[in-house]
């Protein structure tokens, strides 16, 4: 008992005092003005970008740059349909951790885009290396290739 004769409330539950996991990233067009947006934006931006100076690139190793293509164009769809969950509220529908899942996201497609420019930049750096084909020495990489090559490993 209180000085004033009233029982004391015990102390809350722990348990029950901290709320759920919640999405504080915002649903609809307000996604665009967050760092996930934005992530999400230059994602889809490069993305392509990187697609399309792969794509018109010369291959001197296919397994090398077949893997800096499948990482662009599926981190490109995946942005993409990221970007269209959040920008249509399918977000607010789908019980799912989306901190989580927002971070887990941008770290993975990361990991995967610096391990296509070690390999873009490896095949960027043949440049100098010359082939033998029949009897005429010539470079692997001419000068409008090597700077396509250097265009997609910065990006």
């Amino acid at each position: 008992m209180s000085a004033g004769g009233a029982p004391v409330p015990p102390p809350p539950n722990p348990a029950v005092s901290f709320p759920a996991p919640r999405i504080t990233l915002p649903a609809g067009p307000n996604i665009l003005w967050t760092y996930s947006g934005a992530f999400v934006c230059l994602e889809i931006v490069f993305g392509g970008l990187v697609w399309i100076l792969v794509a018109s690139s010369n291959v001197p190793l296919p397994l090398l740059q077949g893997w800096v293509m499948f990482v662009s164009v599926t981190a490109f769809f995946f942005s993409l349909l990221f970007l269209v969950l959040f920008l249509t509220g399918m977000v607010t529908q789908i019980n799912a951790n989306w901190n989580f899942l927002d971070f887990a996201y941008h770290f993975t497609v990361f990991v995967f885009y610096f391990g296509a420019f070690l390999l873009e930049a490896a095949a960027t750096s043949l440049h100098d290396l010359h082939c033998n084909t029949t009897s005429s020495l010539h470079p692997l990489l001419n000068d409008n290739q090597y700077n396509i090559n250097v265009a997609a490993t910065t990006d």
